[in-house]
């Protein structure tokens, strides 16, 4: 018996236009969430500005035709290129990501959200040129944080109750959504055109976490951001011209997204979006270190005082435990070896030895030049991670969302120092007052490493001036980090 399908197009799927009238519709009105994009911006900067010391980023940057240059294109912060925005998107993407060292998203699904600000920056600074080259008014940086804002939020929000990682997915996937959303917005397009573009980014190919994980954990974890929010600018651009989109990109049966990569599942929402995510996002601001530990590298900078202070070193150290969530057990719980920087900042136990041993954690420590010393691998052979289920609901209570670890620390002759227990890092909105002066420190130390003193100033007297930063042009504020 023959099985026939009914051809009418469908209407749009409910989540592609409730995305598509967040972006257009939704004002802002949260003083804490412009001001926390404020610091997001510059701790974001900063981040792609210290990834450019290393070859293994530096390597993948500029244009994809060596020597082509763009007029009125987008100028990428900390070098000499200006390239297409899809190009320019790429760019900052993998800088911001490179080093592990940007804000972060927990929930059901992780991630982080400002790496959006790749296609955000460049898609607003390309517009501005354009403009100043036509006689009209550039977009300010104001808009710029708009837009961080509302890409946090669509992140953060699909993020909250949907977790990709169990069907195999990279978070990524949330980057090119948000990205798409956005950027389609900042171009002009229409609200058919948005949603079209957004289908576009949801029936696009998705990247697996393979490349997360052991045995195949390796550096595309550090330009996989890049790639999507890039592949956003240019699915956006495709929309703009027209292109159709796919109305039931999520729900078609059998071809959809849910049916295809989510085990048939709609997708679930705790809260309509706002600026809630903005408002509680995470900061890194002590350790370039995959999330879930940075409590327990804080608590090992504990041990390390601890132990220097008894005169006892990191060689007397019999077994460590750590008492973590679930979630930290699943991605960054590892044994055996680490065949590169990728794979040593996604291993607990690499990021808490190397404090205990040395009292820094630093990007550099993940590199082979450090990682040789046998003194790592045989203390991480002594540390177990063991799961605290109250640890595991703490992570997931929308009033708490805790990071907890625990440390003990077992010496050979029989000795055991008290458990050190950190549930708020120092970049959580629990903590926000304590971090903000550290995140501008972090700031000013990576403005540091590229720019000359003048520079720098020029910089920081925009950068920390809300009202002045705001109404900036965007490529004036990006032709201050040009080299």
């Amino acid at each position: 018996m023959s099985v026939h399908t009914h051809a009418a197009r469908p209407k749009p799927d409910q989540v592609l236009l409730d995305i598509a009238d967040y972006v257009i519709d939704h004002e802002i009105e949260s003083d804490l969430a412009y001001e926390t994009a404020r610091h997001c911006l510059i701790d974001t900067l900063g981040c792609g500005l210290e990834a450019l010391e290393y070859p293994a980023c530096t390597k993948l940057l500029g244009p994809i035709v060596p020597g082509t240059i763009v007029p009125n294109g987008a100028k990428v912060p900390g070098t000499p290129f200006q390239l297409d925005p899809v190009q320019a998107a790429f760019n900052l993407g993998a800088m911001i990501r490179w080093l592990d060292f940007n804000d972060t998203w927990l929930a059901a699904e992780w991630g982080h959200p400002s790496d959006n600000l790749g296609g955000i920056l460049a898609v607003g600074d390309w517009l501005a040129r354009q403009a100043i080259a036509a006689g009209r008014q550039p977009p300010v940086m104001r808009d710029v944080l708009t837009a961080m804002i509302k890409a946090h939020e669509i992140q953060g929000v699909l993020a909250l109750e949907n977790s990709f990682n169990k069907v195999g997915l990279d978070h990524v996937v949330l980057v090119k959504v948000a990205s798409t959303a956005v950027v389609a917005r900042m171009l002009g397009l229409s609200r058919d055109e948005i949603v079209n573009a957004i289908s576009l980014a949801w029936v696009d190919g998705q990247s697996l976490r393979t490349y997360r994980h052991t045995p195949n954990t390796g550096s595309r974890k550090s330009w996989a951001a890049g790639d999507a929010t890039s592949r956003a600018v240019r699915l956006a651009l495709i929309a703009k011209t027209g292109e159709m989109g796919y109305p039931s990109a999520l729900t078609a049966k059998t071809w959809g997204f849910y049916d295809v990569s989510f085990k048939g599942q709609p997708f679930k929402f705790q809260r309509p979006y706002g600026s809630y995510v903005m408002e509680n996002v995470l900061f890194k601001i002590s350790y370039p270190a995959e999330f879930h530990s940075q409590t327990a590298v804080e608590a090992a900078m504990t041990l390390h005082h601890q132990l220097v202070t008894m005169g006892v070193s990191a060689d007397a150290i019999a077994r460590i435990t750590i008492r973590t969530h679930e979630a930290c057990i699943r991605i960054i719980d590892k044994k055996g070896p680490l065949d590169n920087p990728a794979d040593r900042d996604h291993c607990i136990q690499y990021m808490v030895a190397v404090p205990l041993l040395f009292g820094r954690l630093t990007a550099a420590d993940y590199e082979n030049e450090v990682a040789k010393d046998p003194r790592i691998d045989t203390l991480r052979a002594k540390i177990d991670c063991i799961e605290d289920l109250r640890f595991t609901k703490d992570y997931h209570d929308p009033e708490k969302r805790s990071i907890a670890n625990a440390l003990t620390v077992e010496l050979a002759d029989g000795r055991k120092l008290p458990e050190v227990v950190v549930e708020y890092p120092i970049g959580h909105r629990r903590r926000r007052s304590d971090g903000i002066a550290l995140l501008e420190a972090k700031f000013r130390k990576n403005l540091a490493r590229r720019f000359p003193e003048k520079q720098r100033r020029a910089i920081l007297d925009v950068s920390l001036d809300r009202a002045r930063l705001a109404d900036m042009p965007v490529h004036e504020y990006v032709d201050l980090y040009v080299t």
